[in-house]
């Protein structure tokens, strides 16, 4: 069946989710608030540059006001984490009694927030590692196929079988803390060295000192999560870290591409809550420490 997916978010993952979707049939939405990239997804729609260089573009509707949007179904948050909380006042006006909102975004307490404003029952956790370049508004290059992993949740059965139309790597996995916290070393390892260094996430494996302190954060990181009581997706972070960049190995982190557009970063919410969940079970993080101070600096 065709789905309405509604799409939070104007960026590089919003625009290649919704030209993908877009290409499979279902009819998307998006609501944002960057006026370029609203103007560029309406007069152009998403467009997207693969790996062999083809541009493909697809219709899609965005829009920046929540008012012309209503009795919202299905709806996949791609935002930033610092800007979750105001899309949750949003979505309370317009998801639907029986709406359900997927969070894939990066950094910890994103599903906290939304489920304070929209309640826990309609908000589902889910991770994805697939990479996604802006090259401008409306327009992404593919940097890595990756993967969406989703949370075992009978109410996501539309919005699952709408992105396994749309040739998207999904698996479905129990443990919903377990993503979180897989992801977060992941990020926690790649974004801040790719940000600070302004290089591709694969660069950071051609470098002794990079793959080294990459490995240092993913340590760090994974030494919390155990002290959380999490268990993790892998039984080796640094591996597994490791092969997320070779498998993205072109692609630009959001982090690095916020920086370079002199944007907010999820800094806070990705080395920030490392640091700060070490420092209540008394572990120190330097590493994680240093990037989430050098970034802010930056």
């Amino acid at each position: 069946m065709k789905e309405n997916i509604l799409l939070v978010g104007t960026g590089a993952l919003s625009t290649l989710f919704a030209a993908r979707l877009s290409a499979a049939g279902h009819h998307v939405s998006m609501l944002g608030t960057w006026k370029d990239g609203l103007q560029a997804l309406n007069q152009n729609g998403g467009r997207v540059t693969e790996i062999d260089g083809k541009e493909h573009a697809f219709h899609v509707e965005a829009t920046d006001n929540p008012g012309d949007l209503s009795n919202v179904k299905h709806a996949i948050i791609l935002v930033k984490s610092w800007q979750t909380k105001r899309v949750s006042e949003k979505l309370k006006g317009i998801l639907a009694p029986d709406g359900m909102v997927l969070t894939l975004q990066n950094g910890l307490g994103n599903r906290e927030t939304l489920a304070r404003d929209l309640g826990a029952g309609r908000v589902a956790l889910g991770i994805t590692t697939a990479g996604a370049t802006l090259l401008g508004p409306g327009l992404v290059k593919v940097g890595g196929e990756g993967v969406i992993s989703l949370e075992q949740n009978q109410a996501l059965g539309p919005l699952e079988a709408a992105l396994r139309s749309s040739n998207f790597n999904l698996q479905i996995v129990n443990d919903a803390r377990s993503l979180m916290w897989g992801k977060l070393i992941i990020n926690a390892a790649i974004n801040p060295l790719t940000a600070l260094l302004q290089v591709p996430n694969g660069e950071l494996l051609s470098h002794p000192w990079a793959r080294k302190a990459m490995s240092a954060l993913a340590r760090e990181a994974a030494e919390v999560a155990q002290a959380e009581q999490v268990n993790l997706p892998f039984s080796n972070p640094i591996e597994a870290v490791e092969e997320v960049a070779r498998k993205t190995a072109k692609n630009l982190s959001s982090m690095f591409q916020d920086v370079r557009r002199g944007a907010p970063t999820e800094i806070d919410a990705i080395c920030g809550a490392v640091t700060r969940r070490g420092e209540a079970h008394g572990i120190a993080t330097p590493y994680n420490r240093s990037c989430w101070q050098l970034v802010k600096a930056m």
